[in-house]
Formats: C-alpha cells, structure tokens, sequence
C-alpha cells in the first residue's frame, strides 16, 4: 500500500478513541464520490462518524478511499458493511455500532491481507472497543454455503520466480509438475493518487486447467494481485500490460499459489511450440 494510505489509518486513530456518542450529531446523505460506502444499503449517514470525523468533504469522503484497496481483494464479504458501520454510519434514532464478533471475523480475514503489504491491523479498529452483546450491534451474517468454501482463493505468499526466455523443456516440465498452467495478461496503471492498480485483461486460457474453474480464475488471478501488491509491482511496468504463463498449485487449504511464471513475448518462440506440444506431451510422472 502507498505511504499515504499508512499515514491515513494512523491519523484515524486518536480522533476515534475520543469518539464521544453522546455528542450532538446530524444526517448527511452519502455522496456520489463517496463510492466505498455508496451502495451499502442505506442513503443518509451520522457526522461525526465513529472515526470522529466531522468533514463530509475533507475528511470523510478522502478517508474512505484509502480502504478501497483492502476491500478490492474481497479479504471478507462483510469487509464493507463493518468499515462503513464506522466511516458511514447509517442515521437511525439510536447510534448501531459493529459487534465485537463482526469485527473479530473482518479482522482475521483481512488483517493478514494488510500483514502482506506490510501494514497492521489499525488501533482504531481495535475490536476490544466494540460491544460483546449482539443485540444493539451488527452481528456477521450465517456463514458461507459449503460450495463456496470449495472455490480455490487467493492469498499471501512469497513471490513466485519470473523466468524469461526458458527453454522449451523447462515450459514443459512446468506444466507436467502444477496442478494448472494458465496464461494471463496483466496490465498495470496509476492512479490519481500514485497507487499502481493491477488488472487481468481479456480471457485467461487454460493450458492445464487443473483444479481451477473457468468461470472464477480470472476472478481469482486479480484479487491475487492485489493482495500480493509488492509481487504485482515486480511483475508489470506502469502503463505496461505483459502477458504471462502462470503455474502453480490450488493447496490443501483451498489457497492458490502461483509458483513459476514465464513472460510469454511476441518473439518467444519456446513459449508458443510448448503450449502447442502440450496437447499431445506425456509426463514423465503418468
């Protein structure tokens, strides 16, 4: 994450520890360019905010970009709900605050995500400081059905190792040992602010398919890259789109790692007669 966002969720912690909720607050309709907390379910929201944020302008709306990249890698489904509880929260005659056991579950989910960018868990989002009872708070939802737990996911890892120009054997050994081999393009752009933010354009095609799913990889391959940021920044110059051939593995967690990536140039003519051989190779191991 940028310096500016490390800077932000430091300054948010002290105006929120003095939070008083007895103070005189006032509705405010959430802004368009407040986009974090623009579709969260309600239209009006309480200032000051939990944060102690008394600026619609100056310091909410800027404050909330600075979590967008969190909740871009979909770290917790309730990652939104419980950041906008308190950057957002809704206008009702009585103050709703997130329950402590929302804030535990967003927290072990999502803190290990900023632990990968180098970033702890805010003080401000200390989950002592919310309410144990279930009754005036919001609660998690049920969990996530079994099926959704069986989709591979992305998460932390050390960067895998970018090999150019291998040799056609090596390609081929690659696909023989993962579990799938996918190419992929990446395409990197800035930002106002500076953030570099990755994307996968276009199709990801199978080579090896694997445990992976067709209608989920691309899915999965981007949140990969913005949760493993720093790995991201190596991969793709700004305003620069690479393709790639990615191996790896879906592990026994349901965690996908990405363990050998090849960048697939227009002259690279190794790259192009392994994945054609492919269809007719035998490995070794069968």
């Amino acid at each position: 994450m940028s310096v500016f966002f490390t800077v932000a969720l430091l300054a948010m912690a002290l105006p929120s520890m003095a939070f008083d909720m007895s103070q005189s607050t006032r509705c405010v309709t959430i802004p368009n360019q407040m986009k974090v907390c623009k579709d969260v379910g309600y239209s009006e929201m309480r200032l000051p905010n939990f944060l102690g944020h008394t600026n619609l302008e100056a310091e909410v709306v800027p404050r909330s970009e600075d979590w967008r990249p969190l909740l871009q890698t979909g770290c917790h489904p309730q990652a939104q709900v419980f950041l906008c509880s308190l950057i957002a929260p809704v206008c009702l005659d009585t103050f709703i605050r997130p329950c402590r056991s929302l804030c535990v579950a967003v927290r072990d989910s999502c803190a290990p995500v900023l632990a990968c960018q180098g970033q702890p868990w805010p003080e401000a989002l200390d989950c002592d400081r919310f309410p144990a009872q279930e009754d005036m708070c919001l609660s998690p939802y049920s969990k996530s059905s079994h099926s959704a737990k069986d989709l591979p996911k992305p998460a932390c890892q050390n960067c895998p190792s970018v090999e150019e120009s291998p040799a056609m054997k090596t390609v081929l050994d690659a696909f023989c040992l993962h579990d799938f081999a996918v190419t992929a393009k990446i395409h990197r752009r800035r930002l106002p602010l500076g953030e570099p933010e990755f994307e996968v354009e276009g199709r990801v095609e199978f080579i090896r398919q694997g445990p992976l799913l067709p209608y989920d990889t691309q899915h999965l391959l981007q949140q990969w890259l913005l949760i493993n940021r720093q790995c991201a920044n190596i991969l793709v110059r700004p305003g620069r789109s690479q393709l790639y051939v990615l191996t790896g593995f879906v592990q026994n967690d349901g965690t996908l790692a990405l363990t050998r990536l090849f960048p697939w140039h227009k002259k690279d003519i190794n790259m192009a007669v392994a994945t054609r051989k492919w269809k007719h190779h035998r490995c070794l191991m069968d």
